[in-house]
């Protein structure tokens, strides 16, 4: 069963990957797998370059540099995503094959709704928090605005709609620990669902 991970920024996607993976489940991070192709040597620089001059260096893609080159320009974002997602999905077949005797894998993938990868899963986890909480949250990152924060939101699918959409929902408002039993509990429903 492929899972699919999702919900907006602050929302506490990271730490319920991270929590999937210490119950034993393999989950593949797009945003990672996209840090490998950009970074040091990654296989996208000469593309990005080529797209984007003076983005990128010995040190992979400049991301100050290529977030200025697309930030508020759809054109040039989609011509970045024409890039970046064919070569995402080559790593997470490949992922797959790697996986494919477990019974659960999860997609981490931020912009699942928004990107259309709902029909690469079998069933949809939402994290979802107040949105206070994502607001306090994002708003303590480095360089973070509320200007910037208003953007994203606005490139994200509500939280709502998220929560409306999702097969499972995830709340991440309180502690860690009744997070952690939400994953656990999740994770035994399916295990044993799929056991019959």
């Amino acid at each position: 069963m492929v899972l699919g991970l999702t919900g907006s920024i602050g929302m506490g996607k990271s730490a319920v990957a991270k929590m999937l993976r210490a119950e034993g489940v393999p989950v593949f991070d797009a945003d990672a797998e996209v840090h490998v192709l950009q970074g040091p040597g990654g296989a996208l620089l000469p593309a990005i370059e080529a797209a984007f001059p003076g983005t990128t260096g010995p040190q992979g893609v400049d991301r100050a540099k290529l977030g200025a080159a697309v930030f508020g320009n759809p054109a040039a974002l989609k011509r970045l995503e024409h890039i970046v997602h064919p070569a995402v999905a080559r790593s997470r077949a490949a992922f797959v094959r790697a996986h494919r005797s477990r019974r659960i894998i999860v997609f981490d993938i931020p912009l699942l709704f928004e990107k259309g990868g709902t029909q690469n899963v079998d069933g949809i986890v939402v994290v979802s928090a107040a949105l206070w909480q994502q607001r306090k949250r994002v708003l303590a990152r480095p360089g973070m605005t509320a200007a910037r924060l208003r953007h994203i939101r606005h490139l994200q699918m509500a939280d709502h709609h998220k929560r409306a959409h999702a097969d499972w929902v995830i709340p991440t408002g309180g502690t860690k620990l009744a997070t952690r039993q939400a994953v656990r509990r999740l994770l035994q429903n399916l295990r044993s669902a799929l056991a019959r």
